[in-house]
């Protein structure tokens, strides 16, 4: 108890810590941020998880418009031959295809699929 009144003396904004309020206020706050089921460290975690599900949808909304802007390009049918003359060299009868293909353009090409 000497040593304890000593420590009080030496430093007096530990007064403070003795009484039964502040205590049992500090007591509650540790308890909420780092002990309760709703605590602010899983508030944290569970904050950075809604922060990458609202990028993945932001990122889809954008493919799913990109996606339906090519669908209705090839419900239209000349639009529909030019992507099967493109993507899988598709030909019409007395037509030849003679491809082409440039060193750079090979790699972007294999890289876009």
């Amino acid at each position: 108890m000497k040593k304890i009144k000593a420590i009080i003396e030496r430093y007096p904004f530990l007064k403070l810590f003795g009484n039964r309020y502040v205590l049992g206020l500090l007591l509650f706050t540790v308890w909420m941020l780092f002990l309760d089921n709703y605590s602010y460290l899983d508030h944290r975690v569970l904050n950075k998880e809604i922060d990458e599900l609202e990028d993945n949808i932001d990122y889809y909304r954008k493919e799913i418009k990109k996606d339906s802007i090519k669908i209705k390009k090839l419900k239209n049918n000349d639009q529909i031959e030019r992507y099967a003359r493109e993507k899988y060299y598709m030909k019409r009868k007395n037509e030849d295809i003679y491809l082409i293909e440039f060193e750079g353009e090979e790699k972007e090409e294999q890289s876009n699929l």
